[in-house]
């Protein structure tokens, strides 16, 4: 089974599509989005629009904190993020926002689990960061493999099993287009970096492409056109921030 990850998508269209456009060349089997779908960028009917054909031809979708948001309430959340949330929901029409809101926390599939955020507390949204922060979530399951989105960092965090655990966590960031092999002894947790806001100083988008056959998991990474979405950003009013980080990748 050859699994694409996606997640973060952030309302970015352009990012969304060029991810999308890659994936269709690595012949995969299925497609798991690991939420915040809407939040920061300017096109938020168009990239639920998108999630939800691809959920009509069975990919899994999750949801994160962004998309809770459009119904919860921004209240708790930067004044950068609130003021995209305020506008995303004015924009966003019923069926939209129906989507949305009844998407799952979370699905297990087997010893694999794929959330937004963390297995520890998934309503909560805490980010996993630091070895400690995959520990709780490792602690929260029984998956050996949890797939998440949230920090908008790709990670990797591992630690033995079974007779041979040591209760050592270690951590290793992924380079581009380099498989990583997952060993069989060890348990994973593994941050899928962002396709519409990267935060780890690529502005290239991210994508996660998981051989279960193989035994391996690529973070891939994606061009496309940063200026057409940086000119919807400014032209939308939204904050000068969420465009100069698209530039940066930070």
């Amino acid at each position: 089974m050859r699994t694409a990850f996606i997640t973060d998508i952030h309302a970015n269209r352009e990012a969304l599509e060029a991810v999308l456009d890659d994936i269709d060349t690595e012949g995969v089997d299925r497609i798991v989005c690991l939420g915040d779908i809407v939040g920061y960028g300017p096109d938020p009917v168009a990239a639920v629009d998108i999630v939800a054909g691809l959920a009509d031809r069975g990919a899994i979708i999750i949801k994160g904190n962004h998309d809770h948001a459009v119904d919860a309430g921004w209240h708790s959340m930067s004044e950068n993020a609130a003021r995209a949330m305020k506008w995303t929901a004015a924009r966003l029409g019923p069926a939209e926002k129906t989507f949305l809101a009844d998407l799952p926390l979370g699905h297990r599939e087997g010893d694999a689990l794929f959330v937004h955020a963390s297995a520890h507390n998934p309503e909560s949204w805490p980010y996993v960061l630091e070895a400690h922060d995959a520990a709780q979530s490792f602690a929260a399951t029984d998956a050996r493999l949890i797939f998440s989105g949230h920090t908008h960092v790709p990670a990797l965090f591992h630690t033995l099993i079974g007779t041979l655990a040591t209760g050592k966590m270690l951590t290793f960031r992924p380079v581009a287009d380099k498989p990583v092999p997952l060993s069989g002894i060890r348990r994973y947790h593994a941050v899928i970096g962002a396709v519409g806001q990267p935060r780890d100083r690529d502005s290239r988008a991210c994508w996660g492409l998981w051989d279960d056959g193989a035994g391996e998991l690529t973070w891939r990474r994606v061009p496309y056109d940063v200026e057409a979405t940086v000119a919807k950003v400014q032209a939308a009013g939204l904050p000068d921030r969420l465009w100069m980080r698209l530039l940066t990748g930070d």
